[in-house]
């Protein structure tokens, strides 16, 4: 079967990484790819807003199935052109994607259906939304209600910090906020796949979002991750299943829009139960690096049976050892950065069989690997356990050579320091 995947980042080089596994792939396709992903897959020049060339090329190429890895062609609709295209596609339609790509939407379908989340207003008006916000205890929450590439949440501490996120979210992210009461507790990541009726979970994981050591900075679009989380205990596995994803997996079937593809709550725990924080429609980044190196299964068959919808009775294996990933970013990232830095050691870096170095913003010159993104590179590792990951994951990053670029050293500290790693699940 010859597979195209969309996207170019550190979660699509761990799904290409994967995907090249497979006996049953033929030739893997990626647009756009990264210098990472040109090793295991042929990188292609398509414009994946330009829907009718995609799917022109799945048809030129016999392409069997599409992985779409980001969020914005998914909500832009992409996965139904292709299917009405009579191409198979692993992805959400674009009414289902809106559980990402509308904070208020999701938040509503919570409120109609029972499941819990933090309280909520909606709002148009940047005057509304700022006497809401002094009217209630801080911190807060202002969302703005569309994409917005991982920028889009700030948990405001003073009614300024408040206010100047709805000014932004106002002038520069859309015409409507999300205020929400601020949850307190542990994150955690929960991902299953689903075909809009069956779902199956994956395993859990959990990400550090801030910036430094310490979760000190600004939010970013993550700085590593691990998983299995420990949080989540079996016991609640179990509750997110019955009271928040069956429950949203039926609500999209009612609103005819059933749901397929890997469905990723954002949860808060606190006192032995979850509530949502919000839904993405894609893989985590860097949660499917960490997902990829502990999936024993072959991940092809998977993705295929969610496309055509015959999820029920599969299953997938697990490695037991935990992974971990340390993400390293240019220097200035999340605000501005440079690109253009050489990156060196990569090979001897990568040596140790337990370790596995996903692209994210790089590209090739020549011999030359190059910075060409924020987010850079996923240093990714298994071991015995999370503590022993971690080990393999930093021994790998002190061999790479890359001045411009920097990482938190901190990586798993909540997990080494839980009193148990009982759930290997």
């Amino acid at each position: 079967m010859n597979v195209l995947l969309i996207g170019g980042g550190g979660r699509e080089h761990a799904l290409a990484w994967k995907l090249k596994q497979s006996p049953l792939l033929d030739k893997l396709y990626c647009a756009p790819g990264n210098a990472g992903i040109e090793t295991v897959a042929e990188c292609v020049k398509l414009d994946v807003a330009d829907h009718a060339a995609v799917a022109r090329f799945c048809k030129e190429k016999q392409i069997g199935l599409v992985v779409i890895g980001p969020e914005a062609p998914l909500v832009a609709g992409l996965a139904d052109e292709l299917e009405a295209e009579s191409i198979k596609v692993f992805g959400p339609s674009r009414e289902a994607a809106q559980l990402e790509g509308s904070k208020g939407f999701t938040k509503d379908l919570c409120a109609e259906y029972g499941i819990p989340t933090a309280g909520y207003r909606r709002f148009t008006d940047a005057g509304e939304a700022k006497s809401y916000v002094a009217a209630h205890k801080l911190p807060i929450v202002v969302k703005a209600d569309g994409l917005a590439a991982g920028k889009g949440v700030v948990i405001a501490q003073s009614r300024e910090d408040a206010e100047a996120a709805i000014d932004a979210c106002f002038s520069s992210l859309g015409g409507e906020v999300v205020v929400e009461e601020f949850l307190d507790g542990e994150e955690a990541s929960f991902f299953v796949l689903t075909d809009g009726e069956t779902a199956l979970p994956l395993a859990t994981a959990q990400d550090h979002k801030r910036a430094f050591d310490g979760d000190r900075g600004p939010n970013t679009g993550g700085m590593g991750a691990y998983s299995p989380a420990p949080v989540m205990t079996p016991k609640l596995c179990r509750q997110v299943m019955e009271k928040i994803i069956t429950p949203t997996i039926r609500a999209m079937q009612a609103r005819g829009a059933p749901f397929k593809g890997v469905l990723y709550a954002g949860l808060m725990i606190e006192s032995g139960e979850a509530k949502l924080i919000e839904y993405n429609v894609r893989f985590g980044d860097p949660e499917a690096q960490v997902l990829m190196l502990r999936l024993k299964s072959d991940l092809l068959p998977a993705l295929l049976a969610v496309a055509e919808g015959r999820l029920g009775g599969m299953s997938l294996d697990w490695h037991d050892e935990p992974a971990l990933c340390v993400v390293m970013a240019a220097k200035g990232y999340p605000g501005a950065y440079e690109k253009g830095s050489a990156i060196k050691g990569l090979e001897a870096a990568g040596a140790d069989p337990n370790v596995a170095i996903f692209h994210a913003g790089t590209k090739r010159d020549g011999g030359r690997i190059l910075a060409d993104g924020g987010r850079v590179l996923g240093v990714t590792a298994r071991g015995a356990s999370i503590a022993q990951a971690k080990a393999n994951a930093y021994a790998a990053v002190d061999k790479i050579d890359w001045p411009e670029g920097f990482c938190r050293r901190d990586i798993g500290w909540r997990a080494i320091a839980y009193p148990r790693l009982s759930n290997l699940s």
